[in-house]
């Protein structure tokens, strides 16, 4: 079975081309902001946010290791999308949760994450991708996933699809939400 984050991968190949304008809502390690910069190319624009500054510097140094060093990575809550990024974007991604080797108890928050996918409907363009992974598993994670779920489906210039990772009913979850043209 395909893992989730290697389907999110596939679905940014499907819209990106090089030159677009991406956002890492959640950069955590950075893996998939490496992703989003290969992509987009050295011609594209990469922004992520994270709440942790040891999140930042391992994906910095990804970044700088792979010659990407324009990429702007802010130390913020995700939720200020809109204030930092006024160019259109044509995929934002979230990947929930916790950092992976990092404190659990640091987590996204439902209040966050809903701003945030509001703020980044906003810059999206037409034709462009938000993809969402909540994580089932951990505390307060099936409340963040179901309230994703709930936004995203109330969105109507969006056509939604919900991927589960398993019948589990604590496995990870990928929404990708394509903004209508």
């Amino acid at each position: 079975m395909i893992r989730l984050t290697e389907l999110a991968h596939e679905r940014w190949r499907a819209v990106l081309r090089p030159g677009d304008m991406v956002v890492d809502a959640t950069v955590g390690n950075g893996h998939d902001t490496l992703v989003l910069a290969r992509l987009v190319g050295p011609t594209g624009r990469v922004i992520g946010f994270d709440i942790q500054p040891d999140a930042l510097f391992a994906a910095r140094q990804r970044l700088d290791d792979a010659g990407f060093l324009d990429a702007r990575l802010y130390f913020d809550d995700h939720r200020k999308i809109a204030e930092f990024v006024t160019d259109p974007v044509r995929v934002v991604c979230f990947n929930l949760g916790y950092l992976p080797g990092g404190n659990k108890s640091i987590t996204t928050r439902v209040d966050s994450t809903l701003d945030a996918i509001g703020a980044a409907a906003q810059v999206l363009v037409p034709g462009g991708l938000i993809t969402v992974i909540g994580y089932r598993g951990h505390a307060g994670g099936a409340a963040e996933t179901d309230a994703v779920r709930d936004q995203l489906n109330s969105m109507v210039e969006f056509a939604v699809e919900k991927i589960p990772g398993s019948e589990s009913p604590v496995s990870p979850v990928l929404f990708v939400a394509a903004k209508r043209d």
